[in-house]
């Protein structure tokens, strides 16, 4: 009786067994999927530090001594540094004709002429007011339908230089049998040459090569930004103004005024 009372007793614990070796296994392979998870983590952090050093690296520390003569140019808004050149290299014949593309409703050409009274005549005959683009992208669009419209096959593409990167991926994508060639803008605030340690530059660099990324990104997956629900999900709203481009902007307001119909919003 002894002998089968320890004996049963000793049959006991191999019961639970199955149930612990289990629960191994399910610490196991969760501790595998952490450890992937962390190497993924680690390996792309990696690559995007790489990637950002490049993308620091090639943005143009200086601006082009002589840029060659294109087609028309296109100047994308964000500085009035930017605007300024562009009329000058319009001046100096780069390009037969300009576009300011993302103008603010409020600024017309008798505002920049007082900003650029050396030319006010070109102004008012060869350059030409984009108040639809919201961003970049939106830029894209509208710098497109105003080559198609014009028949150009080469423009000039005047921005900063850490924004020049995201507006050539735009416009290469919306206009690929377009030939760019880029006329990188270089402000006093923003040192590139030393983006690894001037925090000011860092704030601004990082945002827009996590941008650049997004739009060759998306770029592979969309055929044509007009019609991406991605852009408007990155942009948080539709590229270009639902408005039409003749109820935009001081003039068009100033025309609606004089007949009595007060503008209404799209």
């Amino acid at each position: 009786m002894i002998g089968s009372t320890d004996d049963h007793l000793a049959m006991e614990p191999p019961a639970s067994a199955p149930g612990g070796a289990r629960s191994g296994r399910r610490l196991c392979i969760w501790r595998a999927l952490a450890l992937a998870a962390a190497a993924l983590a680690c390996i792309g952090t990696l690559l995007f530090g790489i990637g950002y050093a490049r993308f620091a690296a090639i943005i143009d520390a200086q601006e082009p001594a002589s840029p060659p003569r294109t087609d028309a140019i296109v100047v994308v808004t964000g500085g009035a540094q930017r605007i300024g050149d562009a009329i000058g290299l319009l001046g100096a014949e780069r390009g037969a004709r300009l576009l300011i593309s993302g103008v603010n409703e409020r600024t017309g050409r008798e505002e920049l002429a007082k900003l650029n009274p050396a030319y006010r005549d070109l102004l008012a005959c060869c350059v030409d007011l984009d108040y639809r683009a919201r961003n970049t992208i939106g830029n894209a669009i509208e710098a497109r339908r105003w080559v198609r419209q014009h028949g150009f096959g080469s423009l000039l593409v005047v921005t900063s230089n850490y924004h020049m990167p995201r507006t050539l991926a735009e416009f290469a994508h919306a206009m690929p049998a377009v030939k760019l060639i880029a006329h990188p803008v270089v402000t006093e605030h923003i040192d590139t040459s030393g983006w690894w340690n001037c925090w000011a530059s860092i704030k601004i660099l990082l945002p827009e090569y996590a941008k650049y990324l997004a739009a060759r990104l998306r770029s592979l997956v969309e055929s044509d930004p007009e019609t991406s629900r991605l852009s408007i999900i990155i942009g948080g709203r539709k590229p270009v103004s639902s408005k039409p481009a003749e109820v935009l902007g001081p003039a068009a307001e100033k025309r609606s005024r004089l007949h009595g119909h007060p503008q209404r919003e799209g």
